[in-house]
């Protein structure tokens, strides 16, 4: 993990901070300690010792177990059954600089979230949101001329390169399948209506 700053008491106050980094919410208690499963995991950001955000409160997480996609975790202070039904639906934070150093081409959701999609000068859209297919992360793009939402995988043949300070993503639309402006989903101009 990076950073260096004191480790929040756990129980205290998030305070004036940034909510943070999503890791999940709190799912269905498991056990009689106060475990729980956490939904919607991101499972590196929930490690043994890790201090997150959750019910305006900051906590320790004391238990780690299940799998990357099912975790358990059990946090300081909560105790019993109850007090993990208590904060059932809550959303579980961590502190950007409590966050493990990302890899070269790697970029958390928020970074990505509201840059422009483009290939060249032609603009596809707005990132709404990084969902998680089963083979690999996409973007969920509201189109620029309206319409329902486009997934761009993040893969190397869709994505071209992705600055998140200059807010633009580059994409390949021939690559995605996603015609020109006036044309037929088959490539072909759309035809001009009939006077």
């Amino acid at each position: 993990m990076t950073g260096s700053g004191a480790q929040p008491e756990p129980g205290t106050p998030a305070g004036g901070n940034p909510p943070g980094l999503s890791a999940g919410r709190v799912g269905r208690p498991h056990g009689l300690d106060g475990s729980f499963y956490v939904t919607r995991p991101r499972a590196r950001l929930l490690t043994l010792g890790a201090t997150v955000g959750v019910g305006g409160r900051a906590a320790l997480i004391v238990r780690r177990a299940g799998t990357e996609r099912r975790p358990i975790v059990r946090l300081e202070g909560i105790e019993n059954r109850a007090g993990a039904e208590a904060l059932r639906g809550a959303e579980l934070t961590i502190e950007l600089e409590q966050a493990p150093s990302l890899e070269e081409g790697e970029w958390w959701a928020h970074e990505l979230e509201g840059c422009t999609v483009a290939d060249g000068e032609r603009v596809l859209g707005t990132v709404l949101r990084m969902i998680e297919l089963p083979s690999c992360e996409a973007l969920e793009v509201a189109p620029a001329d309206g319409g329902a939402p486009v997934l761009v995988p993040m893969v190397r043949d869709a994505v071209r390169s992705v600055r998140p300070a200059e807010r633009r993503i580059d994409v390949d639309l021939e690559f995605l399948a996603i015609p020109a402006p006036g044309a037929a989903p088959g490539g072909d101009p759309t035809p001009a209506p009939s006077p």
